[in-house]
């Protein structure tokens, strides 16, 4: 058994040199051999003329094999490109280039050094899913209430965690037991810390097949290198402790086959994610438009009987070998009041930087306003100032302004949505779709009921597809994810981790925005476009200060930061009653970012309801 009491300086020293190695990996650099700046931009967003039914062009049929190289793409005087493979499982074959493999390397390593770093109780989450999944008949697994942290997830996940508990249990039995309450032995660490790296490379394999196809390899290959060493992983996934990584793999791999104009496969996968993760509902609405307008019906709007069967076929099949064991035992009911238990608060215990977070840090600024005798006539709600003093912690309660319900806040999401489904069923192309998506994603993020803050990767893992689109797109994923990324650190609020989390997320953005930012750059024309950039120059380099303050603040008022409690997704909101003084760094934190993540939602509504693509 290995002991694994840590030397805090030395783990992390190795920790940060890892960080430097990974970000300056050669596909981060924009080389002359592969992408000249004096070329003309291409976008990495399609790699063919897709059909769009708004233009009447014929619908070509879904394509046998998924091409996998651009015979024109500029070959690299380092390093030998990948030589196309053929035959019919030719897609699955990787072909990875040495700096590939140098970064799935590196990456691997500093993972590995992350085992013994903080985790969140998700990870006993997940430990006890393993155990009911492995002691319990299929008839139990959703009524078992052994621990508090009961199975929430479809049973797509539910069956991925069953087959996780075979090899578990031979690593260590006690990793299974339904008693065993709050494991920790190293060996359950380093197993479920080992079932993320592997599962991830779902994630892997997808942004390499999109870096293989793209009409710009040279800058879908920066895009696909953030992707797999996204900041948002990292923290999530491999300290924090879920399985993001693995199941985004499975929604790049859906928009992969839309991309590649494989329009079945892709709504078949995102059947199988839904499965898997409920709370990708939120991207629902843009694959219902999409698939249906570009995939079931002609350009002049007749149904095409084979290609609707087909894909509703795929679909039911996928919801049925899903559901259908409980659905025969009459456990349905049961299934989905798990699924969406609607006993929750509008925001969660710290509060995701969206719309409402906004709203929220309005009504407690009114409500000390009125408390000093000003505005006299505006009434007071007086379980919204009990809210009020229990910090971030509990459901929130608006004191002064109107209490937010849960219709109010689906009846604004849908329509929102609606809106952007309009501009969708008009113009299917690529672009549109993921535009779309994205957007379909963030109204989700802003406006949502008791949104966690790791919904922001809903967000940005598919708007990092549109980032070199142009300046305007840049721009938009820029703030969005600086914003995002920074929102993501009180997840990590343990010292040790502090200096990682904010090492690797600087070199991501260096080491990532530098080289899309010299491709797509344009300087502002308009008095409007430069006061707009000013802004978001000066709201960008507010995010030092505000880090600055989050760690100097609990010095000065000699009071910890946060605790764990209500930190994971899966937490008890009940406990103590801390000063609310002890939450004003998170506060600042959930205001800060919101407003960046607003005006980002705000600026690509805009680029995808004007602009005509």
């Amino acid at each position: 058994m290995w002991h694994w009491q840590r030397d805090c300086s030395l783990q992390y020293a190795a920790v940060l040199d890892l960080c430097i190695l990974l970000c300056s990996a050669g596909p981060l650099d924009i080389r002359p051999g592969l992408a000249p700046m004096s070329q003309s931009r291409s976008s990495p967003v399609a790699t063919r003329p897709i059909s769009t039914v708004g233009t009447g062009e014929k619908l070509h049929a879904v394509p046998d094999f998924i091409p996998e190289e651009n015979a024109t793409a500029s070959k690299d005087s380092n390093e030998t490109a990948p030589v196309p493979s053929s035959g019919r499982f030719s897609w699955l074959k990787l072909d990875m280039t040495k700096t590939e493999w140098d970064i799935l390397v590196a990456s691997t390593c500093l993972k590995l050094l992350l085992f013994p770093a903080y985790r969140s109780t998700d990870f006993e989450v997940h430990r006890n899913w393993l155990a009911i999944t492995h002691s319990l008949p299929l008839s139990k697994w959703y009524y078992d209430t052994t621990s508090e942290w009961t199975l929430d997830y479809p049973p797509f996940f539910a069956y991925f965690e069953k087959l996780l508990s075979i090899p578990a249990y031979f690593v260590d039995p006690r990793i299974v037991d339904l008693n065993n309450l709050n494991y920790g032995a190293w060996s359950v660490v380093a197993y479920q810390r080992s079932t993320v790296i592997f599962t991830e490379l779902v994630l892997g394999i997808a942004v390499l097949k999109f870096a293989r196809g793209a009409e710009n390899p040279a800058m879908q290959r920066i895009i696909s290198a953030s992707l797999f060493l996204h900041p948002g992983f990292l923290i999530v996934d491999h300290i924090h402790f879920q399985y993001n990584g693995f199941m985004f793999g499975i929604l790049l791999w859906s928009i992969l086959m839309a991309r590649n104009d494989r329009k079945l496969a892709s709504g078949f996968l995102f059947a199988v994610l839904l499965n898997f993760k409920h709370i990708y509902l939120y991207l629902a609405p843009a694959y219902f438009v999409y698939l249906l307008r570009s995939y079931c019906l002609s350009p002049t709007y007749a149904l095409l009987p084979g290609r609707f069967l087909s894909l509703a076929n795929a679909v039911i099949l996928t919801f049925l070998v899903s559901l259908g064991p409980f659905l025969l035992m009459g456990q349905l009911p049961q299934l989905l009041s798990r699924l969406f238990p609607f006993t929750r608060g509008l925001n969660h215990a710290y509060w995701a930087p969206n719309f409402w977070a906004l709203l929220t840090a309005l009504d407690r600024v009114l409500l000390k306003v009125v408390s000093r005798g000003q505005f006299a006539g505006l009434s007071v709600n007086e379980s919204g100032v009990a809210s009020t003093s229990r910090g971030l912690v509990g459901d929130t309660v608006f004191a002064v302004l109107p209490t937010v319900k849960p219709i109010h806040t689906f009846a604004i999401t849908v329509a929102f949505q609606t809106i952007y489904m309009g501009k969708l069923w008009t113009n299917t192309s690529y672009k549109s779709f993921v535009t779309a998506l994205t957007l379909c994603g963030f109204t989700s993020y802003m406006f949502g009921w008791h949104v966690h803050e790791k919904a922001i990767l809903l967000v940005l893992v598919p708007l990092s597809l549109l980032a070199a689109e142009s300046n305007a797109y840049f721009r938009t994923f820029t703030i969005a994810s600086v914003a995002g990324i920074y929102s993501l650190f009180p997840l990590l609020f343990t010292p040790a981790e502090t200096l990682v989390k904010i090492v690797y997320s600087v070199l991501w953005v260096v080491f990532v925005l530098r080289p899309i930012h010299r491709q797509v750059y344009q300087f502002p024309t308009t008095i409007l476009d430069v006061a707009i950039d000013i802004l978001e120059r000066f709201y960008l380099a507010g995010f030092p200060l505000l880090q600055v303050f989050v760690m100097i603040f609990p010095l000065l008022t000699k009071r910890r930061v946060a605790t764990d409690s209500g930190m994971s997704e899966h937490a008890d909101n009940s406990g103590s009653e801390p000063s609310a003084l002890e939450f004003l760094p998170l506060m600042l934190t959930s205001v800060y970012c919101a407003i960046g993540l607003v005006w980002a939602f705000v600026r690509l509504s805009v680029l995808y309801l004007v602009r005509r693509d």
